[in-house]
């Protein structure tokens, strides 16, 4: 128990929670209007002057309720308590301070675990006062506890939903450096091996010819920049304590098994042009899964596809790819969020120095467009 309210305590705020936006704005304007007019027109309000200007005055804690949710939720309770001294007792309601909750929520959805438990507690406090004072009988009380638990439970709720969102794409990502990881041991091994050969072969005809050993040489240092190049990259996308899979990575010629016609599903055809030949391992791996992880998409979410065409271009500085389908796109492609397989290849692209951009096109179909550079400088 101890460990738990001690893990509660120590809980740190979310990262990134948005700055004021014009929503925020929007129901700033909207509410102070509002609450005017019940001022003016709601026959029943006591202390009516008294009522609105609260009301009205606490409207611009929604501004900062999620970078300082702590400080507005205190400045709302403490002025709704402090209220009464100025009516005789009387408590301060309005229907429009329903906006209220929004700081509650805001509290425990953006707030660290120590701001979260000194501001359930200003809450309770408030509440048991206004009981204690008669200002609030205990129907009411109940009522209240239910609707302010309930915002807290929606604020609690979908904290923990974003964290477990944001520890499933980063175990994409890292998966996705792990596989990228492995390409690049491919590569680094090829030049590697060139060395070795290269060296072994100057030193079997050095004796008969001194000028190999030189040729050697030339080689061995070309292969060993760009080994050392491949390396460093390999450090710096790896992330996983665990050995790298040994097996031989794909390549950009073998997008060709891509391509098929079968009666069953939308026909692929692949289309490559351009010099590939001295094409980085690295970007000719990076290209084969981002294009297979787009055709994969395509002929999972395109609803009555009937093609979907692959096509590759490369030029001096870097390698084209575009996947585009015929088919319509479904409820899982209109959703705001993108899938794990397309953030994958986004990261993949992002960690190469390139581009991954997807999305649907204007009369049918989906599009993803990748822009990987030849060479990726050392970081």
């Amino acid at each position: 128990m101890h460990g738990l309210i001690r893990s509660i305590w120590n809980e740190p705020r979310p990262p990134g929670p948005p700055l004021r936006v014009w929503r925020d704005w929007a129901l700033v304007g909207v509410l102070v209007p509002i609450a005017v007019l019940e001022g003016v027109l709601r026959p029943d309000l006591p202390w009516r002057a008294i009522a609105t200007i609260v009301t009205v005055g606490l409207v611009p804690t929604l501004l900062w309720r999620r970078s300082r949710p702590l400080l507005m939720l205190a400045i709302v309770f403490g002025t709704t308590s402090l209220a009464p001294l100025l009516t005789g007792g009387d408590p301060v309601e309005t229907y429009t301070m329903v906006y209220l909750l929004f700081l509650v929520y805001a509290l425990f959805r953006w707030g660290s675990g120590r701001e979260a438990a000194i501001g359930l507690t200003i809450m309770l406090v408030s509440v048991c006062l206004s009981i204690g004072f008669d200002r609030l009988v205990l129907a009411d009380a109940v009522a209240a506890f239910a609707v302010m638990f309930s915002a807290i439970a929606m604020g609690v709720a979908l904290r923990y939903r974003a964290r477990a969102r944001a520890r499933e794409l980063d175990q994409v990502k890292l998966l996705e450096r792990e596989q990228l990881a492995r390409d690049l041991h491919d590569s680094v091994a090829h030049h590697v091996s060139a060395m070795a050969i290269r060296a072994q072969a100057g030193l079997a005809t050095s004796a008969s010819r001194p000028e190999a050993a030189t040729e050697a040489l030339r080689v061995i240092e070309a292969e060993a920049a760009r080994a050392l190049d491949e390396m460093r990259t390999m450090v710096g996308v790896l992330r996983q304590n665990q050995a790298a899979d040994l097996a031989p990575g794909r390549r950009v010629s073998d997008l060709e098994q891509l391509a098929s016609r079968g009666p069953s599903g939308p026909c692929v055809d692949v289309e490559i042009a351009g010099d590939l030949d001295d094409l980085p391992p690295s970007v000719g791996a990076a290209i084969y899964r981002l294009a297979q992880e787009a055709v994969t998409n395509a002929r999972r979410h395109a609803r009555h596809a009937t093609r979907i065409e692959v096509r590759v271009a490369a030029d001096d500085t870097s390698v084209h790819l575009r996947v585009s389908d015929d088919g319509d796109s479904g409820p899982i492609r209109q959703t705001g969020s993108p899938g794990y397989g397309l953030i994958g290849m986004i990261e993949r692209a992002d960690l190469l120095g390139g581009t991954c951009v997807a999305g649907p096109d204007p009369d049918r179909g989906w599009t993803v467009t990748a822009v990987l550079p030849r060479t990726r400088p050392a970081t």
